[in-house]
Parts: C-alpha cells; structure tokens; sequence
C-alpha cells in the first residue's frame, strides 16, 4: 500500500509536468484533499485545463503515467464536457485526472483549489433528483422480487442491494450530504443505518432473499413517510402486495 509521502510526492511531481506542459493552461487539485480533508487513503484527485483538442493531450499524458509513474491500468470516466481518466499506479494508488477544455475549466463544487491558471464561472449543475431515486427503488424492488421468482439470485441480490442503495441516497438528500458513490452514508445518523442492517442479504436462499426484499421495502416506505407522507401512501399498498405474495 502506498505511503501518504509517496502519494504526496507524486501529486507534486505531476503538477510540476503540467506546468511544463504548453497543452495544459491551468491546473486544480480536486477530491477531498483540496479542502483541507483527505486521509492517510485519500488518492489523488486533479483536473487540467488543455488548451487544444483533449485527446492528444489525454493521450500524451497517458503515455507520462505508463513510462515515467509505472501505471498499470486506465479507464473513462466522461461527465459534462470533461474526461475523467483514471490511472491505477503500483502499491495500489489512484490517479484521477479531469481533463476540460480551458473554456469550461473551473470548480464544480467545494473540493476543488486551483494551483495555476484561470478558471472560468460555471453555472451550478441541477441538484440530485429526488424523484429518480424514489423511481429507481421501487423499480429495483419490483424487478427484485421478478428475480426471486425467476429463480436468478444473484440478480436478485444485485437489486435489493441497489433498492438500499437508493433508500440511502434519499436518506442524504433529506441530511444534506453526498448522494454520490454512498460518500454521504456514514454521515447520517445511527438511527437511520440502523435499520437498513436487516437488509442486508446473508446468503442466496430463496427465503433470505424474500426477508431482505421485504425489510428493503419496509425502509424504503419509512424514509418516504418522513418527506413525502402522500407519496408513501399511495405506493404502500402496491410494494406490500409485492413482498407478501
């Protein structure tokens, strides 16, 4: 595992590349470490404003981290009008890069510092749609429940596990912390996570995957009794009647 000094020092020594780099018009550190957080496991997390057309320079910047930082992998990551590549080095640390065109190159949110360069004024982005989630929750116990029946438990699992997924996200929106990748889950309160507990699924018998359905469904209802006691009314009845048959 990777030193906080090795992730430190190579941080420093790619900013110092971009700034050498003519395609590279200004540089940010992203992610937890740009506000002050981050810990002992924190990766690295920057974004470059390129100049140009981004896939030379996405590609020039791939061939840096294979020959001078050993990487060992890479993905994509598009959102917006910027790439994310993402670079897996040895000793298992992340390197995240944003690459933006220059006239979209600025913060998005609190986690960003910009090292050089000038950024530009976005406009904020839409907040989380809370609807999407209820959607995607109940859509998740109705094809879970399909899944049971279908004799496809591992899909099942994948699903119930997703249906809490969601249930958690409305949890955060109603909190006001990160919906995204669970970041915000273990800052909400015990007596929200508590329960979710006994959604978890413990093995792939039928009649566990049924208990864990209904206890999903059950918190799924809770959580939509507390801001939209409407809403949970009219769906109660039809995910009960899921659960129970």
């Amino acid at each position: 595992m990777f030193t906080a000094e090795e992730r430190d020092d190579t941080r420093e020594r790619l900013l110092g590349l971009a700034r050498m780099d003519a395609d590279v018009g200004a540089a940010a550190v992203t992610g937890s470490y740009a506000s002050g957080g981050g810990d002992r496991w924190s990766d690295i997390d920057l974004a470059f404003a390129i100049r140009g057309e981004l896939e030379p320079a996405m590609q020039h910047w791939t061939d840096t981290l294979y020959q001078q930082f050993a990487a060992l992998h890479h993905w994509d990551l598009p959102f917006a009008s910027s790439i994310y590549r993402v670079f897996l080095l040895p000793r298992g640390l992340e390197v995240d890069i944003a690459f933006t065109p220059a006239s979209d190159f600025g913060p998005r949110g609190p986690n960003w510092r910009t090292v050089f360069g000038e950024t530009v004024e976005l406009t904020p982005g839409p907040p989380p749609a809370r609807d999407e989630f209820v959607g995607l929750a109940w859509h998740h116990v109705l094809h879970a429940r399909a899944c049971i029946d279908r004799r496809k438990p591992w899909q099942a699992e994948f699903l119930i596990s997703g249906a809490r997924h969601y249930v958690l996200a409305l949890a955060c929106l109603r909190h006001g912390v990160s919906t995204r990748h669970g970041k915000g889950d273990d800052f909400l309160p015990r007596e929200m996570t508590a329960p979710l507990e006994a959604t978890l699924v413990r093995s792939m018998e039928e009649a566990e995957l049924r208990r864990a359905l209904e206890e999903v469904t059950s918190a799924l209802t809770a959580e939509l009794e507390r801001t939209d006691p409407a809403l949970a009314a009219r769906l109660r009845p039809v995910l009960s009647e899921i659960t129970s048959e």
